[in-house]
């Protein structure tokens, strides 16, 4: 005997005007803010590639030209610059997530000794700091001046990342841990093995946050580095701005000034800087926003 099975009836749901009018506000607010964010993106990224630049803001320039960019990278520093950079932000991520995460673990534990005293001291920090020269001073006091370490040290500690890995890692069900303390593993083991890897979206979240602060810090260099082999890529990229504009008010090297402008190479240098970033979101993304909306939705 054959079975007929019914078909499931789909029902349009017809849009009330209302509900019509919404959507159009819906797509003219969101067609405006991304036009906020994508035109003055394509106007830097046009404008450096412009052979003059008057400031304003241009569609597409009369003419394209490489001169800004040739003038950027015609710094045969700047490579190593470049590679100061990505150490920095590679290492410094890395420490930051590992001593976070350590930190958070054990905070995350409500039978640790001294909790609330340990809880207490990094909330002081978050509001709190010594100033710019009672830092200098401490700085200089553990040797770190003109060294590499001045990037990485001072920033390994943020007790704000500690406050959202801590929240991530009491999500965690304690029967994982549990069972494996059966089994004979230790604190240690149970951290990288289990913890670890359960928390990749909250590390991502963290070491994207602190990638991009390392990437585009600025001041660190700027105050405590005056050995110039040891400059970021934003701190050599500031001498060519500061360069590129001396010479063009004195009147120098005429051929620099006629082929580039100073805000041109301004504009080049942007790019510069936030390209790698660009390319390394994408990559990351899934983690993001994963790490970002937890938390947001309680079951």
């Amino acid at each position: 005997m054959d079975v007929k099975v019914a078909k499931p009836v789909s029902r349009k749901v017809k849009k009330t005007k209302g509900d019509r009018v919404f959507d159009v506000i819906n797509v003219v607010i969101m067609t405006l803010f991304s036009l906020i964010i994508i035109l003055p993106m394509w106007n830097i990224v046009i404008s450096s590639f412009a052979a003059k630049n008057s400031g304003n803001f241009i569609f597409w320039p009369n003419k394209l030209s490489m001169a800004n960019y040739i003038r950027v990278f015609s710094d045969n520093s700047l490579w190593n610059a470049m590679f100061i950079s990505v150490a920095k932000t590679l290492v410094g991520v890395l420490l930051h997530l590992m001593l976070c995460s350590i930190v958070a673990y054990a905070l995350s534990k409500r039978n640790l000794r001294g909790r609330g005293l340990y809880a207490s001291m990094g909330i002081i920090t978050m509001f709190f700091s010594g100033g710019m020269i009672p830092t200098y001073l401490l700085i200089k006091s553990l040797g770190l001046l003109n060294t590499f370490w001045v990037y990485i040290i001072p920033s390994m500690f943020s007790y704000y990342d500690i406050v959202i890995l801590m929240n991530f890692f009491r999500d965690i069900p304690d029967s994982l841990e549990e069972s494996a303390k059966i089994d004979g593993a230790n604190d240690w083991l149970v951290f990288f093995k289990i913890i670890l890897p359960l928390s990749k979206p909250a590390m991502a979240t963290i070491g994207l946050f602190h990638g991009v602060w390392q990437w585009n810090d600025f001041m660190t260099a700027k105050l405590y580095v005056t050995n110039e082999a040891l400059y970021p890529l934003q701190m050599r990229l500031y001498d060519i701005i500061v360069q590129s504009q001396a010479a063009a008010t004195a009147g120098l090297n005429a051929q620099v000034t006629i082929a580039t402008t100073s805000k041109g190479v301004q504009l080049a240098t942007i790019v510069v800087t936030m390209l790698p970033i660009l390319v390394l979101y994408p990559f990351l993304q899934k983690y993001f926003v994963t790490g970002t909306m937890l938390g947001a939705v309680k079951e």
